[in-house]
C-alpha cells in the first residue's frame, strides 16, 4: 500500500535518516523504506528538491564521495542546526500523533 506523505513529513524523515551518519540520496530512500517496511515510498522527484531545500536552510551539508558500488555520489550529513531541527520536529510529531490517536480512540463525541 502506498501512502502519501503529509506536507513537511519528508524533511523530518530525511533528517532522522541522516542522524545515523552521512548517506547519499538513494541510501536515504532505502533507509526510510526499510524502516517503514515499505509503507512509505519516496520518489526521486520529491527527495532531491527536499535535500536541496534543507541544504539551503543549513540543516544538512553535502560532499562528494564514493558509494558502496564505487560510484560517485553526493553524501549528505546533518549540521548542528539540522540536529536541532530534527529534535524540534520530532517533538511536534509526537504531540501530533498522540492527539490524533486520542481522537481515533474516542468512545463518543462530546
Amino acid at each position: 500500500m502506498k501512502m502519501d506523505l503529509l506536507q513537511g513529513t519528508l524533511d523530518v524523515l530525511i533528517l532522522k535518516a541522516l542522524s545515523w551518519g552521512p548517506l547519499h540520496g538513494y541510501a536515504v530512500v532505502r533507509w526510510i523504506e526499510r524502516t517503514t517496511e515499505e509503507v512509505l515510498r519516496i520518489e526521486e522527484g520529491a527527495l532531491y528538491p527536499a535535500l536541496h531545500r534543507m541544504e539551503r536552510r543549513g540543516w544538512i551539508e553535502a560532499e562528494w564521495g564514493m558509494s558502496e558500488k564505487n560510484r560517485k555520489a553526493k553524501f549528505y550529513k546533518l549540521t548542528d542546526l539540522g540536529r536541532r531541527e530534527l529534535h524540534a520536529e520530532s517533538a511536534t510529531w509526537h504531540r501530533y500523533a498522540q492527539a490524533v490517536g486520542k481522537v481515533l480512540q474516542a468512545a463518543q463525541a462530546v
